[in-house]
C-alpha cells in the first residue's frame, strides 16, 4: 500500500486498500461511488448501511443477497405492511443481521418511504443533499466520516419518520450511492479533480 492508501491490484489497477477482498474488489470497482435512483435500491442501501452500523461492511455484503431475500427485495410497499409476526420471522432469519431495533427501522424506513411520495419521493430528498462540489480525497486520512451534507439529510430523513439515520450512516450511504466521490485520487475509479 502506498501512502496515500491505494494498492495496485494483481491485474495492475490502483485501487483504494479496502478494495483488497474478493467481495471488496467486486464491490468497489461495479457498485461504490455509482448513481444510485430510486426509492428501492436507495430504501436498500439504507436499510443495508444501517443494519452495516457497528459491523464490517464485509459482513453485509456476504448477506446482501439474504437480506434481498428476507425483505421482499426491499419493494417499499411489501416491507411497510411487515406486522409483528414478520418482525419474529426476521429475528429468526439467519441470512441477515439479527437486530430487533434495525428490523424495525427498515419497516418504519418502508413506511416513511410511501410516506414521501406525496412530497418528491426518497430520490428526490436523498439527492437533493449532494454537496455542489466534491473532490476526490488525495490520502486516506483525508476520507471523512461525516459533512454537512449528511447532517442535513440525517435530519431531513429523521423529520421524515426515518430511523438509524445518523449523520455517519448516512455519509457512508452517500459515498455508496455515488453522490460523493471519495474513492481515492489514485485510483482507477476516482473522477472528481482535485
Amino acid at each position: 500500500m502506498t501512502a496515500d492508501g491505494v494498492v495496485v491490484g494483481d491485474d495492475g489497477l490502483a485501487r483504494c486498500a479496502w478494495g483488497s477482498s474478493p467481495e471488496y474488489l467486486t464491490y468497489h470497482d461495479t457498485e461504490w461511488g455509482v448513481p444510485v435512483h430510486g426509492e428501492r435500491a436507495l430504501l436498500e442501501r439504507i436499510t443495508l448501511e444501517a443494519f452495516q452500523s457497528g459491523l464490517s461492511w464485509l459482513t453485509i455484503l456476504r448477506k446482501r443477497e439474504g437480506f434481498r431475500a428476507a425483505f421482499d427485495g426491499f419493494d417499499p410497499q411489501v416491507v411497510a405492511a411487515y406486522d409483528d409476526a414478520d418482525v419474529e420471522r426476521l429475528l429468526q432469519d439467519a441470512r441477515i443481521v439479527r437486530n430487533r431495533r434495525k428490523i424495525e427501522a427498515a419497516i418504519a424506513n418502508a413506511r416513511a418511504t410511501l410516506a414521501m411520495r406525496a412530497t418528491g419521493g426518497l430520490d428526490e430528498l436523498f439527492w437533493s443533499h449532494a454537496p455542489a462540489t466534491h473532490a476526490s480525497p488525495a490520502r486516506l486520512d483525508d476520507v471523512r466520516a461525516t459533512s454537512p451534507e449528511s447532517v442535513a439529510l440525517a435530519k431531513s430523513l429523521k423529520t421524515a419518520g426515518f430511523a438509524h439515520v445518523g449523520p455517519t450512516t448516512m455519509y457512508a450511504a452517500m459515498q455508496a450511492c455515488g453522490v460523493v466521490d471519495d474513492h481515492l485520487r489514485g485510483c482507477h475509479r476516482a473522477t472528481a479533480a482535485a
